[in-house]
């Protein structure tokens, strides 16, 4: 071998080394960053030059099926949470049993204050007792269904931050497709570029789950696991609306509120194939319109049943009965939101200008009867148990229900989340073994330094022979 030989070999091994350093502390010193590949330097004999080494290119490590089990498992965790969070309002919403502002709670408080003022009609005490806890009954009711709308209107506004964070993400996936091209054309180093791009397609993929597919030059596209293409070239752009104010009225099938659209055509939640932007368009479209319904339906027994008392005789035909639909009478018609409007009657209710006697002698009554006459109030406890007209359930019975079925869903719910949890977790860590072991990088830079050593070394031989040769 010449003396030019040996240096331009010991020159390769030089910079090989040196670049398999550089690779070797960037694993170490992104160990710990969210989708950061191990990378690993890719060698070959060098034969154009004379013997030595080359660079080929960097590997970034990555198993693309455990990427794609992690990202179903991060969609469904996604999905699942905002379910669950949802679920766990509802149920703070109605009240758990127990509270003290359930609605099982206010109704054991106005069952009690009628038995109560039954015993002692006579007392005025006891009367008001009964119309405090009437309306604070049918406050709970409203509260409850004001509170469902909110709910409503936080997830359509979290939709409308969602879609943008959607076309966001879309659109940094087109811009790193095309430098990733660029640099595959050029022979330049991309792996930086895929974790970005990465991370990019796992934000999209907890709003809706989707297929990598690859395509020429590095770059990739995106569909849903339904078959709707997301970006193969430009980004589809999402659009929706938000609105302001979310009422029991208002639905997507009614053309009241927005649906997700792509390029100016709707596209259906059930084309989300889950993820968080499923789950937020399931929660305003189905669940709360769904406890809505079950909240004017407790509101429409609770009215039906006390319209059903005949003991009243001060009651004209066609006057409300205790409870009101706002002041009026029960309309089959005008069940929606019933639980936002229903009221005690404000001729019983002292804190709207009525008289709490009037539970005793009549709603309808002019003035004060006799004050020892239970027969209403007696009338008025029977029918708490006695179901309305084509009802089945005690208004206890009703009451329970609905609390059981939110304490039942947001259990399921939670139950759901923690399975989803873990399974992300287990991938993720699955993942992360497959990562950066700086205990394997730290023995590969001792390797490098060894070899860089020795590549120095040859030079340093070198050029003592060519000192010892000019000097001759």
């Amino acid at each position: 071998m010449s003396i030019s030989t040996a240096l331009n070999t010991a020159m390769s091994g030089l910079t090989a080394a040196s670049r398999a350093s550089e690779i070797v502390s960037g694993n170490i010193a992104n160990a710990m960053t969210e989708g950061y590949a191990r990378r690993t330097l890719d060698l070959a004999t060098q034969t154009w030059t004379g013997p030595g080494v080359r660079v080929v290119g960097v590997t970034r490590h990555v198993d693309p099926v455990l990427v794609s089990d992690r990202r179903g498992a991060d969609a469904g965790a996604a999905a699942e949470g905002t379910t669950a969070a949802f679920l766990s309002r509802v149920e703070s919403l109605i009240g758990t049993p127990g509270d003290g502002d359930s609605l099982g709670d206010h109704f054991n408080r106005f069952e009690g204050s009628l038995i109560k003022a039954a015993s002692r009609p006579d007392s005025e005490q006891r009367l008001d007792s009964v119309a405090q806890d009437a309306a604070a009954y049918a406050a709970k009711l409203n509260s409850a269904s004001t509170g469902i709308q909110q709910l409503r209107q936080q997830a359509d506004s979290e939709i409308a931050t969602e879609v943008r964070r959607l076309n966001r993400a879309l659109d940094n996936v087109r811009d790193l497709n095309v430098q990733i091209a660029a640099r595959h054309a050029s022979g330049a180093d991309r792996a930086t570029l895929l974790d970005q791009r990465q991370q990019a397609v796992d934000t999209i993929n907890t709003l809706i789950p989707v297929r990598e597919l690859q395509r020429e030059h590095g770059q990739v596209a995106l569909m849903t696991q339904s078959g709707e293409m997301l970006i193969d070239g430009p980004p589809k752009i999402f659009d929706f609306v938000r609105t302001a104010t979310v009422t029991p009225y208002q639905t997507v099938e009614a053309g009241q509120l927005s649906a997700l659209e792509t390029n100016g055509r709707p596209l259906s939640p059930e084309r989300l194939d889950g993820g968080r932007l499923a789950a937020l368009f399931d929660i305003r479209d189905d669940l709360g319109v769904g406890y809505q319904t079950q909240l004017d339906a407790a509101a429409a027994d609770l009215i039906q049943r006390f319209e059903a008392v005949s003991q009243d005789g001060t009651r004209s035909p066609g006057d409300p009965g205790l409870f009101t639909d706002a002041g009026n009478r029960f309309d089959a018609t005008e069940l929606t939101g019933l639980a936002a409007r229903i009221a005690l009657n404000e001729s019983a209710d002292p804190a709207m200008g009525g008289e709490s006697w009037r539970l005793r002698d009549g709603l309808g009554a002019a003035v004060s009867g006799p004050e020892g006459n239970a027969t209403l109030l007696n009338a008025l406890r029977q029918a708490l148990d006695d179901p309305p007209p084509g009802g089945t359930k005690s208004a206890a019975g009703v009451a329970s229900e609905l609390m059981s079925r939110a304490g039942r869903d947001h259990a399921e719910a939670e139950e759901r989340m923690t399975l989803a949890t873990f399974r992300k977790t287990e991938l993720k860590s699955a993942e992360a073994a497959l990562g950066v072991d700086t205990d394997a990088e730290l023995q590969n830079l001792m390797t490098v330094e060894r070899a860089y050593a020795a590549n120095a070394r040859v030079i340093q031989t070198v050029d003592e022979m060519m000192d010892l040769l000019l000097g001759l």
